[in-house]
C-alpha cells in the first residue's frame, strides 16, 4: 500500500491511496492532470472522494469521469458538486475494494464539508480532512461559525492518535510561524517546525503527519491549554469568555497575521 501526495496548482495536494494492484482511491482532485499523469506510473483510479465543493478540490472530477465514465465519485450532499455518483454524509461508510472509510461531517470551512477516516484493515488509518484541519493550523471560516469549526476540529482530534493527517494544502511552515507566535515555548512545536523546514528544503511534502503530533503542536487543537489561553488573553486585553471565543480570536488573529 502506498500513499501519494500529487502536487497541484500552487500548494494543493491530491491524495492517492494505492494498493499493490495499482488501484487507487483519489482524494480531492482539483485538477485531473496530475492523476492522469500518474496513470503512466501504474496508478488507476478505483474511486474518487471529495471533501468539499471548492474548485481546487473538486474541479478535476468531470475530466476524470470523461476518461472513466463508471468511476465512482463520493461527495457530500451539495449541489455545487455536480459530478458525484454517490452522496455521503455523517455516519456513512465508503467501501471500495478492501478500503473502508468512515464519513464525518466537519462544517466550518464550508457548510457541507466532510472528512474521510480509515483505510485498509492491514494498513495505517488515514484522515483525509480537506481544508478543515491543516498541520499546525486550520481552514478559514467561509460558510460556518467558530463554534462549528471548533466542534469539527475537536471531532477530528478525538480520532486515534496514530491516524495520518492528509490535508489539502502545503501550509505547514506558514502555519508554524503563526503557531510559534502564539505558543513560543512549545518544544514539540519547535521540533515540528524544524522537521517541516528540512522536508521542504529537501523537496518533500511535510505531510502526512500523525494526529498525535498535531495534538501537541497545533494551537487550534489546544484552545484549553494555558499557553494558548494566555496568548489570547494578551491579544484581547482580557480573558476570553469561553472556549469558542478563544478559538474565534485565534482564527481572526491568523487571518491578520504576517510573519
Amino acid at each position: 500500500m502506498r500513499l501519494l501526495a500529487l502536487p497541484a496548482f500552487e500548494d494543493n495536494y491530491i491524495w492517492a491511496l494505492v494498493d499493490d494492484d495499482g488501484d487507487a482511491l483519489v482524494i480531492d482532485p482539483g485538477d485531473a492532470a496530475p492523476v492522469l499523469a500518474a496513470t503512466g506510473n501504474g496508478l488507476w483510479p478505483a474511486a474518487v472522494l471529495i471533501t468539499h465543493h471548492h474548485a481546487d478540490h473538486a474541479g478535476g472530477v468531470a475530466a476524470l469521469r470523461a476518461r472513466w465514465p463508471t468511476l465512482p465519485v463520493f461527495a457530500p450532499e451539495d449541489e455545487r458538486i455536480p459530478d458525484a455518483s454517490h452522496r455521503v454524509g455523517d455516519g456513512d461508510v465508503v467501501q471500495v475494494k478492501h478500503w473502508q472509510l468512515s464519513v464525518l461531517a466537519v462544517p466550518g470551512h464550508t457548510r457541507s464539508h466532510i472528512a474521510f477516516h480509515g483505510g485498509s484493515a492491514e494498513g495505517p488509518q488515514h484522515l483525509f480532512c480537506g481544508d478543515t484541519l491543516f498541520s499546525l493550523g486550520c481552514g478559514r471560516l467561509f460558510e460556518g461559525t467558530p463554534a462549528q469549526m471548533l466542534a469539527s476540529l475537536e471531532r477530528l482530534a478525538a480520532l486515534p492518535a496514530s491516524s495520518l493527517v492528509c490535508c489539502g494544502h502545503e501550509y505547514t511552515l506558514a502555519n508554524g510561524a503563526f503557531a510559534n507566535a502564539v505558543d513560543p515555548h512549545n518544544a514539540a512545536l519547535r521540533e515540528r517546525i524544524e522537521e517541516a523546514r528540512a522536508m521542504c528544503q529537501a523537496g518533500r511534502p511535510t505531510l502526512p503527519v500523525t494526529l498525535s503530533s498535531e495534538r501537541l503542536t497545533n494551537p487550534f487543537l489546544r484552545v484549553d491549554s494555558e499557553a494558548v489561553r494566555a496568548a489570547v488573553t494578551h491579544r484581547l486585553g482580557r480573558p476570553p469568555v469561553d472556549r469558542v471565543e478563544t478559538f474565534a480570536t485565534l482564527r481572526q488573529w491568523k487571518n491578520d497575521f504576517r510573519a
